[in-house]
């Protein structure tokens, strides 16, 4: 066993061979570590957190094509916001779990996106989630949102759906 750090800590070396399809192709994994402040007096993951994670994968997600957030709302160009969310529990995240949070785009439309996102240590399924995002028109300074077509230079870059069964 060796005591030098991998590349990634985040991600289980001993384990990618072995990679459920699901996980492999994912358009994008999010790494993440469990802390503290994630768990609730159970000691797992309080199930709200679950948002949060995949929140974070997309937006990381996201940036990696190009495309940040906070620039395109205060552009005045617009933003997406979450429109809808399923969500199915299936084991516990616990402290110190090592988690890839999965981004899968499911099916595009003219104003919305919609993500399978999957939660796993290692090869183990934890949650299951689908979100739909929709693309809202904003001006600076004011707090008025009309749904909106997304931009083309948006969907221009986002790669085929894979279809799935849901969550």
């Amino acid at each position: 066993m060796s005591l030098l750090p991998s590349a990634d800590p985040l991600v289980d070396t001993a384990a990618a061979s072995t990679v459920p399809s699901a996980l492999a192709n994912a358009h994008f994994r999010h790494p993440l570590r469990i802390y503290w402040e994630d768990t609730d007096a159970g000691g797992i993951v309080f199930y709200g957190n679950y948002l949060r994670f995949m929140e974070r994968a997309r937006t990381e997600w996201l940036s990696s094509l190009g495309f940040e957030q906070e620039g395109m709302r205060h552009s005045g160009e617009g933003m997406f916001v979450v429109a809808d969310t399923q969500m199915r529990f299936i084991r516990p995240a616990r402290l110190d779990d090592r988690l890839t949070v999965t981004v899968t785009v499911i099916q595009v439309g003219r104003s919305s996106v919609t993500f399978a996102q999957d939660v796993w240590r290692g090869d183990t399924l934890l949650t299951q989630g689908q979100v739909r995002i929709g693309w809202v028109q904003t001006q600076p300074g004011q707090a008025d949102l009309k749904p909106g077509r997304i931009p083309e230079r948006i969907l221009s870059v986002l790669p085929a759906p894979i279809p799935t069964s849901g969550a």
